[in-house]
């Protein structure tokens, strides 16, 4: 399933209908295709933020969400926990690991299962 959130609605995507087409959607779609099953049981859902300016995957965790970032241009994919309210020093998420892109998608999703399992945020 995919998420679209614009002007801070959050909206349902149908997959091939009013899904978006371009180079960050695709990448996205393409390591979610290799995830492990833990992965998908976690609720990984695809998102498309233009609030927050990103394109991603989203897993629903027992500490909350976390969020693997799709690279723009040659910066590096990014694991970031969203905070449900802002910490004491007002951050509202944290980066907790980066991957550079010369990994191919199936080392993408299997990284970050194994981060995500490793540091129980799976079940």
């Amino acid at each position: 399933m995919e998420i679209q959130i614009k002007g801070g609605i959050v909206r349902r995507v149908r997959g091939g209908e009013d899904a978006p087409l371009n180079s960050l959607s695709i990448q996205a779609r393409t390591v979610a295709n290799f995830l492990s099953l833990a992965c998908r049981r976690a609720g990984a859902r695809i998102v498309h933020n233009s609030d927050a300016d990103y394109t991603g995957i989203r897993f629903d965790t027992k500490v909350g969400p976390v969020v693997l970032e799709m690279p723009t241009g040659d910066d590096p994919y990014r694991i970031v926990h969203e905070l449900i309210e802002p910490d004491e020093y007002g951050r509202t998420q944290i980066e907790m690991r980066r991957f550079p892109q010369i990994y191919k998608p199936q080392g993408i999703a299997f990284m970050t299962g194994e981060f995500l399992r490793s540091r129980g945020f799976l079940k």
